[in-house]
């Protein structure tokens, strides 16, 4: 009884030991191949559970889902001699398990040689491009001639490459010193020309002050002399018109005008006689005077 128990035990394992070396699973985000002694036997893309030869037949799971590929950051020359850093990533899809494993084998291996083949694209259709295209709406067609330059090396493979597209596109360090040197050398450039305008209109400004004023002055000295000489004429016919009619008048006057002349500073100093003509209307003027006239005369 004891032996029955032990005989039914030792089967029972190695069923399941044989079952689970027979059977296994493919989900739905998975494609398999089952393979004999490195020959592909048959292709399983439905999933479910599915059944081998158990210890002769081994299964291969491919990934059905669209997977990322990475490559390391490549620097192109441009068409107008521009150099980019440019950082790409690509979308990839297997479709023929069967070139896939018999070319690539691991996912490692897929994503090292699909760089190259990115990178490589990459290279040739930027060099015939300019960066003004990179940076455009013209960047999108860029993209797609990439790619499709890329599936044409991809389908033999197995894989097709879904999209490509451009992380970042950057200008190397010493390009972007360089760029940055120019740009402040035309800035520094342009301020120096708008400063030199400036200086410009503003020496036309005031040459124009310059003139405009010397031609006020100008205008104005001749209205002041026209006026003057108005007032002088105005003022010799008003006395020509009085020592007409009073000749003691215009004495008076010419008599004023010599004190204004000769009396015109704090230092002056006339030695003359009180009694003199030239003092004849301060000594009219000064009480008594007209009787010592008079005596005189």
């Amino acid at each position: 009884m004891n032996r029955t128990l032990m005989i039914a035990g030792v089967a029972l394992v190695a069923l399941v030991i044989l079952a689970s070396a027979s059977l296994f699973t493919v989900t739905q985000a998975q494609q398999a191949l089952v393979v004999q002694l490195g020959a592909i036997k048959r292709v399983i893309q439905e999933p479910g559970l599915k059944m081998k030869i158990p210890f002769i037949e081994d299964v291969v799971y491919i990934d059905r889902r669209v997977l990322d590929l990475d490559p390391p950051v490549e620097q192109v020359i441009l068409a107008d001699q521009k150099r980019l850093d440019v950082d790409a990533f690509a979308r990839y899809r297997i479709i023929d398990p069967v070139r896939y494993f018999q070319s690539l084998r691991t996912e490692q291996a897929a994503s090292a040689q699909m760089g190259s083949v990115v990178n490589s694209a990459m290279r040739r259709v930027l060099g015939s491009v300019t960066l003004l295209a990179v940076l455009s709406e013209e960047r999108a067609r860029v993209m797609n001639e990439i790619r499709d330059q890329v599936n044409a090396e991809a389908k033999s493979r197995g894989i097709e490459i879904v999209d490509v597209r451009i992380r970042r596109a950057d200008l190397p360090e010493e390009t972007s010193q360089a760029i940055f040197a120019r740009m402040r050398s035309e800035r520094e450039r342009e301020a120096a020309e708008a400063r030199a305008q400036g200086q410009e209109q503003s020496q036309q400004i005031k040459a124009r002050a310059e003139r405009e004023r010397t031609v006020i002055l100008a205008e104005a000295q001749r209205d002041a002399q026209i006026q003057r000489g108005e007032g002088d004429n105005q003022a010799l016919k008003t006395i020509a018109d009085a020592t007409s009619s009073d000749p003691q008048f215009y004495a008076f006057y010419r008599s004023l005008e010599a004190y204004r002349k000769s009396l015109n500073k704090d230092d002056t100093t006339l030695v003359l006689s009180p009694t003199s003509e030239f003092f004849r209307y301060f000594n009219e003027s000064a009480p008594g005077a007209a009787p010592a006239r008079q005596a005189a005369q």
